[in-house]
């Protein structure tokens, strides 16, 4: 059950997020592409919109796959954790982080997303009982 409201909400926080990333957001998302990314910074959010468009829809659509979905989340979690750490290294503002000590907590919280996914992809379990 917990797997199971852990993977609605994450997909469902994912999709959200990945519009905003093509809509309303996408400065505030490009403001946080380290410059030394060699991709311009608008098509690095335009794909990391989609990336979490898809990911988050297929975590909420096709629960059959929640394990293979969940894994390519933390994935993409992990994936995207250096551009977090040069946001607070290099002291870039966006989305209300900022200070440094939002930026560093930022940081903290992103492990908790990897386990987030983890835990709705079915990774976690104690048991082998299904949802």
């Amino acid at each position: 059950m917990l797997a199971t409201l852990a993977r609605i909400v994450l997909g469902g926080v994912m999709t959200f997020a990945g519009i905003t990333h093509l809509t309303v957001a996408r400065d505030e998302f490009q403001a946080q592409v380290p410059d030394w990314f060699p991709m311009d910074k608008d098509v690095v959010v335009i794909a990391s919109g989609v990336a979490e468009i898809g990911l988050g829809a297929a975590f909420l659509a096709l629960p059959r796959h929640r394990r293979t979905v969940g894994m390519l989340l933390a994935l993409f979690f992990v994936a995207i954790f250096p551009g977090n750490i040069a946001q607070y290294v290099e002291g870039n503002d966006g989305f209300g982080l900022d200070t440094d000590a939002k930026r560093l907590g930022r940081l903290f919280f992103q492990p908790l997303l990897v386990l987030w996914a983890l835990l709705g992809g079915g990774w976690l379990r104690r048991s082998s009982s299904r949802d």
